[in-house]
């Protein structure tokens, strides 16, 4: 198994790039097998990464530089995941934006996408858009190299790309553009979507034709060798103040956001129930994991201003993120964080002898400097 670490390749940096070269432009290289491995999923089940050598992310890399210019501009446009001048909140901001417009919702999981793509109608398409025999033997050497599991077994693969491969999300947007962006505009050109990568939002105005359409996208897929999951795809109502009837589904998670009826203020100050997307439980979960993993009480040999110096690059990314949208729902990363404060302060300071006086300390230090922490500049950040 190669271990190397990008450090360890830098260190003969010309000499490695030379072999690459070498073997790639002769036709010789062929991809070692690509390293998998687990991380949970939060509904318990373990996702499967493929990592590749330093070396092969090397190679895709060449191979990704010259292919996206020419995949890129054929692209739709509300297909957003892992595209350049596209992003996450772009697609949660439409996705919020038809939520006002159209009553339905399919919510759309196609079960084991990256592991069910099918090479054959994957080169089809990557065919189609380079005839360039070196890139196209590459990708079809990348598609079908070997596993090595956790125990050391090689596994054979005959379908799928693996997440974790530096060419596999421009392939995966590639597979999925003919598979469903094109033949939705070609089938149903008046019903709009979001997709990014996998994770796809279907906007409708009806019930009936949610349900049709449903039924349509399923057989698609099938034609493409792919899967909708049966129970996490659903028709959701995005119910408000102006959606009359009682359904059971009236909520759905996109990128870490759930949409779902919410009480909100209006320009003018009215109070109304609206459809509208803010940080998931999800979300909020795999935060708290996160946190729990830094250990602050471990770190009572430093100073506070060096635990703000190391942990405001995950917080600020985080508040980025998740406060784009009902930003009121961010304050309950606040408490996780203010409460391992509270915790490290403790174990620092003994003498403070207690949660009060720990909560109290870490309350001066808010108050003499409120932008330490990224998170204290909320505006109800208060301990």
């Amino acid at each position: 198994m190669d271990l190397q670490t990008i450090q360890e390749f830098e260190e003969d940096l010309k000499n490695n790039l030379y072999k690459i070269w070498n073997r790639m432009s002769s036709g010789s290289y062929f991809p070692p097998p690509i390293r998998r491995v687990e991380i949970p999923k939060d509904d318990g089940g373990k996702r499967p990464l493929g990592i590749p050598t330093v070396a092969d992310r090397v190679a895709q890399m060449v191979v990704l530089m010259l292919l996206e210019p020419e995949v890129e501009p054929i692209f739709h446009q509300d297909s957003y995941g892992y595209r350049p001048g596209k992003s996450a909140v772009e697609a949660v901001g439409a996705a919020r934006n038809r939520c006002w417009s159209y009553d339905w919702v399919i919510d759309l999981d196609i079960q084991g996408f990256f592991d069910s793509i099918d090479h054959e109608l994957m080169m089809r398409a990557v065919r189609k858009h380079t005839e360039c025999k070196w890139m196209q033997l590459y990708i079809e050497r990348w598609l079908k190299a070997p596993v090595q599991l956790e125990d050391g077994t090689i596994q054979d693969r005959d379908k799928g790309t693996p997440q974790g491969g530096v060419i596999s999300p421009l392939l995966a947007n590639l597979f999925l553009h003919y598979a469903f962006d094109v033949w939705m505009e070609r089938k149903f050109s008046e019903v709009p979507f979001e997709r990014y990568a996998d994770d796809i939002v279907v906007h409708c105005k009806t019930k009936v034709e949610a349900e049709q359409i449903k039924d349509s996208i399923q057989y698609r897929l099938a034609e493409c060798k792919l899967v909708m999951h049966p129970d996490k795809t659903r028709i959701v109502y995005c119910k408000d103040d102006n959606r009359k009837g009682d359904y059971q589904d009236v909520s759905f998670d996109f990128l870490g956001f759930t949409f779902r009826p919410r009480i909100a203020r209006s320009r003018k100050g009215v109070i109304f129930t609206g459809f509208l997307p803010a940080m998931s439980n999800k979300a909020l979960k795999r935060i708290g994991n996160t946190v729990r993993r830094w250990n602050l009480r471990r770190w009572y040999g430093y100073k506070i201003e060096d635990l703000a110096k190391a942990l405001n690059p995950f917080i600020r990314g985080w508040l980025n993120y998740y406060s784009h949208f009902y930003k009121t729902a961010c304050y309950r990363i606040v408490k996780i964080l203010d409460s391992v404060l509270i915790r490290w302060a403790i174990k620092k300071f003994r003498k403070l002898g207690s949660k009060r006086k720990s909560a109290g300390f870490i309350k001066r230090v808010k108050n003499q400097n409120p932008r330490l922490f990224c998170h204290w500049h909320l505006a109800d950040a208060s301990l």
